[in-house]
């Protein structure tokens, strides 16, 4: 479930008004005052302008949206892409390799989140492809942190132990396989993230079995 779909269900409440932040944002610079860029979704209009004028500041510019599938499912699954950059780094494959993965998966995002709902705009602003950037390449990113620990052989139970914060991919890529079986959609480097933690596949094996699907016309 979506938080959007959780919070009514919880409150008992299916009318109940939401709204969702998102975007790339790490807390830190956030903190630091450092110009920040954000998309807040909600269906109710008014709780979309109250919220705007409430935290833009002229260090945070803040969007508004009503596609809350499309930013809810963004900001979940570019935290398993993360892990997959990560990996890639951490093997060394180098930049060419980095961003060959992040657009296919960037692709496989669109896919899914489409079939859920979600307009394709929503995947190319803020909260899904300049939250992709910040996650896959920013020095902070915690997903991307433990991909490169994997890449490196580190086993996950090891990473996880050793750190003091949560990487909400390793979570969420299991969702991700049942949500491609759902939905009837191809996600190979998404869901190969799934297969490395599980430990069904090494990160080298998952690198090469991507390397090695049909290649494509881009449409």
């Amino acid at each position: 479930m979506m938080l959007s779909e959780l919070i009514p269900d919880a409150l008992g409440r299916k009318h109940q008004p939401a709204a969702f932040f998102s975007g790339p944002s790490f807390a830190a610079e956030v903190v630091d005052g450092r110009p920040t860029g954000l998309v807040v979704a909600s269906r109710d209009k008014a709780l979309q302008r109250q919220l705007q004028q409430l935290f833009a500041s002229p260090t945070m510019r803040v969007n508004t949206t009503s596609d809350v599938v499309g930013v809810e499912v963004c900001g979940a699954l570019k935290n398993v892409l993360a892990i997959a950059a990560g990996i890639v780094e951490g093997l060394g494959l180098g930049n060419n390799a980095k961003a060959a993965l992040v657009s296919q998966g960037c692709a496989e995002i669109r896919w899914l989140a489409e079939k859920m709902g979600a307009k394709p705009e929503t995947v190319s602003g803020l909260s899904g492809m300049g939250d992709v950037m910040l996650t896959c390449y920013g020095e902070l990113s915690r997903n991307r942190a433990v991909g490169v620990r994997l890449g490196r052989g580190e086993a996950l139970a090891d990473i996880l132990g050793s750190s003091s914060q949560v990487a909400e991919g390793v979570a969420t890529a299991g969702v991700v396989v049942t949500l491609a079986r759902r939905f009837r959609v191809a996600l190979p480097v998404l869901t190969a993230v799934a297969q490395v933690l599980d430990g069904a596949l090494a990160p080298a094996e998952a690198v090469r079995m991507i390397m090695s699907l049909p290649q494509i016309e881009e449409r």
